[in-house]
């Protein structure tokens, strides 16, 4: 590989990437502080063309032999590399003899990589909610225990003509105190969930100024993720476009993106560490959090915000869902709209707002001295490969995700005695998923405790049962985090009148229920057949 000749020599002259730097005559003042201006100009300038040629040529230009004996990969002697080049046009096998050579060193570094490093432990040291019941932790769960639903009507726009009139739509909201006027009166209300909920989930963490100061900054993340990402702003931007694009919002392209919530709470804190979203309709939140621990587990980074966020209770996401005959149509009972596993269930119910989790790596959690909330243990994500909106008939991605999530994080099936249910109130997706449950984990010897996800349930982030089913992927996690630290799960609401083939023992009655958890598996399966398994515990 070579430089390009004439203006562009200056680059060859640069020393060695694996060689040890070598002494030579600084150049003039002139020459050698236009170095670094020549090679961003030939990296971004018009000279893209022949600097490309030259590398894909991999071999050095004539002038760069009379140089001063350097290239981009070390010392390099003229004479002795015209006799190499001289053997190889002789020798009709010398090309694969070069070219092992040139690997080889690529090979070493590789195996240099795989080294065995002690397991690095994750554990929950924060959270921050934003729901219908409320922004609180404590007090979101507190609702949920007493057997509270956050369903109601949608008041943001007039439904009056829709079939399905209902949503777990959050009534007050302030981004006060948390996100900068100038960015809280242009950026989707996605945005502003996971902003707000993040910078939660650091106060409710202990994170204080103090604490983040002392942040290697390099090694903290954010992922978070959505669904939907930022429909409002884009429909804004769609009809400010219909009288002139000069009309539209100049941010609506980046504030419309999923990716871009988590990069302005990156922004705002300084972490420079891993940042992406990942979408996954319902099971987007159980993505980003197993994503997120792996980073901690392989030694990248120490600390990681994690999470969802969604704000689709619009007209056209409503108008969306209801296109797909996928919604509860319950409007006279909107609390009982939601009911996974009961015969009357009529389709979910769609919902807004944002769950994160601070995770950390034990050690460091340890010496800031943080509470912690639990221990992740492991999990896992498969496709099921047969439907876009439909579990497969035999629920076997369920059935393969749960067993690699087990095998993954080295849990025996007998110690999960806790399951919040992704169960979403569908008619074939609730008795999917309690199918492939039984059959994980119907012969434990220990009652098995299920339930759906409080709050929620839109199969995109969504309502599910109750706010008390509150299940959105974004949840669902935070549910189980509060039951395993206190030692309460919030009941089972609307299953009045369960499906033939359902054990109602194997669920959480009607009322909270005081459970010793020893392992708690949360599902979450998307639209496209994605499905994910995390797996958490008491940290001990």
């Amino acid at each position: 590989m070579s430089v390009a000749c004439g203006e562009e020599r200056p680059m060859g002259r640069r020393s060695s990437f694996h060689g040890r730097r070598r002494r030579r005559a600084p150049l003039s003042g002139s020459e050698g502080q236009g170095v670094p201006k020549r090679l961003i100009s030939a990296l971004r300038g018009s000279r893209i063309p022949g600097l490309m040629s030259s590398f894909l040529a991999l071999e050095p230009c004539a002038e760069f032999y009379s140089s001063s004996g350097f290239s981009l990969f070390g010392q390099w002697n003229a004479e002795s590399t015209r006799r190499q080049r001289r053997a190889a046009h002789s020798s009709p096998s010398s090309g694969k003899k070069v070219m092992s050579i040139a690997m080889q060193p690529e090979t070493e570094v590789a195996q240099k990589k795989r080294m065995q490093t002690k397991q690095r432990r994750v554990v929950v040291t924060g959270m921050g909610v934003v729901t219908p019941l409320g922004h609180d932790p404590d007090i979101f769960y507190e609702k949920l225990l007493e057997g509270v639903s956050g369903i109601s009507e949608i008041e943001t726009f007039d439904c009056s003509s829709y079939p399905t009139r209902i949503a777990g739509e959050i009534k007050s909201f302030s981004s006060d105190g948390w996100v900068a006027p100038k960015f809280s009166k242009r950026m989707d209300k996605f945005m502003l969930y996971i902003l707000t909920a993040g910078k939660k989930a650091l106060e409710n963490g202990g994170v204080t100024e103090d604490v983040m100061s002392q942040l290697d900054k390099a090694r903290c993340g954010v992922l978070i993720g959505s669904a939907m990402g930022g429909m409002t702003v884009f429909n804004d931007a769609i009809e400010a476009l219909r009288i002139s694009y000069k009309k539209m919002n100049p941010f609506c392209v980046p504030f419309a993106t999923t990716n871009m919530g988590s990069a302005m709470l990156a922004m705002d804190l300084g972490w420079m560490g891993p940042n992406y979203s990942i979408s996954t309709a319902c099971a987007t939140s159980n993505f980003c959090i197993l994503n997120a621990a792996h980073h901690i587990v392989r030694g990248e980074t120490d600390v990681m915000l994690c999470g969802g966020s969604d704000a689709a209770i619009i007209p056209i996401g409503l108008g969306g869902f209801v296109a797909c005959r996928a919604l509860s149509q319950r409007n006279a009972d909107p609390t009982e709209a939601s009911r996974p596993w009961d015969v009357d269930r009529d389709g979910f119910v769609m919902g807004e707002g944002a769950g994160v989790l601070l995770l950390e790596e034990l050690e460091h959690a340890k010496r800031r001295g943080a509470e912690i909330y639990a221990e992740f243990l492991g999990g896992s994500f498969t496709c099921d490969a047969y439907h876009m909106t439909e579990p497969h008939p035999e629920g076997t991605g369920i059935i393969l995700c749960i067993e690699k999530a087990l095998a993954e994080s080295g849990v025996a099936r007998e110690d999960v005695n806790y399951v919040n249910a992704h169960a979403t109130s569908t008619p074939s997706g609730d008795l999917k998923e309690y199918q492939a449950l039984i059959h994980c984990f119907g012969q434990n010897p220990e009652e098995l405790l299920v339930l759906w996800k409080p709050l929620l349930q839109y199969r995109h982030g969504s309502l599910h049962k109750m706010y008390k089913v509150v299940r959105y992927p974004v949840l669902g996690f935070a549910i189980f985090n509060v039951a395993i630290r206190t030692g309460w799960v919030h009941p089972n609401i609307n299953l009045d009148n369960p499906e033939e083939n359902v054990d109602v023992n194997k669920m959480v009655g009607s009322k909270k229920e005081r459970l010793d958890v020893k392992v708690a598996l949360s599902n979450s399966f998307g639209f496209g057949g994605h499905n994910s398994s995390i797996l958490f515990a008491p940290y001990k």
